[in-house]
């Protein structure tokens, strides 16, 4: 991968968590959720964003299923 899709990536990161953790109001979104890595495509048009929640395996579906529902805000 090139420099430039390496820093793309990090920004996606920075940017991606910022959204989680301040614009989110979720109530499901009571444990805490981190941005680990994002793969995006060359093209700019796909990412996969990893995510690591800690909390008991509840909380982790909860939050899953927050995230899922809230992706359509977060891609915005």
């Amino acid at each position: 991968m090139t420099r430039r899709m390496d820093k793309i990536n990090v920004i996606l990161r920075q940017e991606i968590s910022k959204v989680i953790s301040t614009e989110l109001n979720d109530p499901r979104l009571n444990s805490i959720a981190t941005v680990i890595d994002v793969d995006s495509s060359l093209d700019l048009r796909h990412a996969k964003v990893y995510i690591s929640v800690l909390g008991n395996i509840e909380e982790k579906e909860n939050t899953l299923n927050a995230l899922r529902s809230a992706s359509g805000y977060i891609h915005r």
